[in-house]
């Protein structure tokens, strides 16, 4: 009888791990569990209690809490931060002696030269569009949320944390009303890989920190570099100490050039190519909620996605990730503990290969296209496609029957 119910609670516990969709592991140590602990109570989204959490002009290093700092200090020393320079732009990087570097290279790997590695996501799944809006919220966004909400479509937004503070009631929209992903577009959306390790912990850090604030204590799983712009360094930063997903793009509208070069009909003919063309990869478009033009370019094409046979989703819903880290999604509980995993389960500061290509900047980064091909390493979160993990059930039961076999 003993050996029955030791059975029965090892395969009550192994069946239903093996068969939660979007996650990988649970980790107890990971830095983001003791940098924001979990909060009963939160201060009133505007107020100016909540106001005065955030700081206000460009950011300085005295104000980086520190055990941010302490988390940044322990990655760097045990080598999980790669010692490679900031970029004196992006894509170029110079060594102490002067000699240029390799942005390309794996040890550097700058999505500014469309370099891809396995901390990255580009594509997502075949058949699927996810949807994503940069730089938000602003006066341009309202107008957007609620075309969103008549058509019961769900995306994530990459929102700029001073955004948010001046933004307030709009981000409230955004998060109750529409019930959308909030995702991380950096404080002040500078070129990432030309700021220091500091600087670019206070970027990533207050803009978590403000929707962890602003959501009763979700956090973020994914952010997206301004213009794009990152490599192996800022990435293991982002990774290691936030948590958080480094999300491009595989297309790009260039919306945010509207009147200054760019057409609005040029960016929906970006669109319109793009949703009449081959399901794989499935489609990770860059686009803005910046002004009406920007929003008016995607409600005009928003049809099409249906028309041409296309299934559009928020970008965890298209990856089978919950949407936060501690949490499902807007509504499901916000667990003491964060689930986490990144793309390909756990991956070390730095690892993946390269792929040589041109970038052009743009409000969310340089131009990155699908036709600059991934090395070995996905540019997805391969291990865990949507559904994919009741895949893993079967094993699961295996487990429990050779137990049983063992016991009996």
């Amino acid at each position: 009888m003993a050996a029955m119910f030791v059975l029965g609670v090892l395969c009550a516990l192994i069946v239903p791990i093996a068969a939660l969709p979007g996650q990988w592991f649970r980790s107890e140590d990971h830095a983001v569990n003791r940098l924001f602990p979990r909060q009963s109570t939160f201060a009133a989204v505007g107020s100016a209690e909540w106001r005065r959490k955030f700081p206000t002009g460009k950011l300085n290093d005295k104000d980086i809490p520190q055990q941010w700092l302490d988390a940044l200090n322990a990655a760097v020393a045990d080598g999980r931060i790669p010692n490679i320079p900031p970029s004196t732009a992006p894509g170029r990087y110079v060594a102490a002696n002067g000699t240029s570097l390799n942005a390309g290279s794996r040890a550097i790997c700058s999505s500014s030269v469309n370099c891809k590695d396995a901390l990255q996501i580009y594509d997502v799944p075949d058949g699927i569009v996810a949807l994503s809006f940069d730089d938000g919220p602003l006066p341009a966004s309202p107008e957007l949320y609620k075309f969103l909400r008549d058509n019961n479509q769900k995306v994530t937004h990459f929102f700029i944390g001073a955004n948010i503070l001046a933004n307030p009631t709009i981000f409230l929209e955004a998060f109750n009303d529409n019930g959308d992903d909030i995702a991380v577009h950096t404080w002040s959306h500078p070129q990432m890989t030309t700021l220091s390790n500091t600087q670019v912990l206070a970027e990533l850090g207050w803009t978590v920190q403000i929707i962890h604030d602003s959501t009763s204590g979700r956090l973020p799983r994914y952010w997206r570099p301004a213009y794009g712009d990152s490599d192996t360094r800022v990435r293991a930063i982002a990774y290691h100490i936030f948590g958080l997903e480094t999300v491009i793009w595989n297309d790009d509208t260039n919306d945010w050039k509207i009147g200054q070069g760019q057409t609005a009909a040029a960016a929906k003919s970006v669109l319109t190519r793009a949703y009449a063309g081959p399901k794989s990869p499935g489609l990770n478009i860059l686009e803005h909620e910046l002004s009406k033009d920007t929003v008016k370019v995607f409600i005009d094409t928003y049809p099409l996605i249906a028309q041409n046979g296309w299934k559009a989703e928020s970008i965890p819903n298209a990856l089978g990730e919950s949407w936060y880290l501690n949490s499902a999604d807007n509504t499901s509980p916000v667990t003491e503990r964060v689930v986490y995993g990144g793309p390909n389960g756990t991956v070390p500061a730095g690892s993946g290969g390269s792929t040589g290509g041109t970038g052009s900047g743009g409000s969310g980064s340089g131009s990155s296209s699908s036709s600059a091909s991934a090395p070995n390493a996905s540019s997805t979160p391969s291990t865990q496609s949507p559904n994919s993990a009741m895949s893993s059930t079967p094993s699961a039961l295996v487990l429990c029957l050779a137990l049983t076999i063992a016991l009996f």
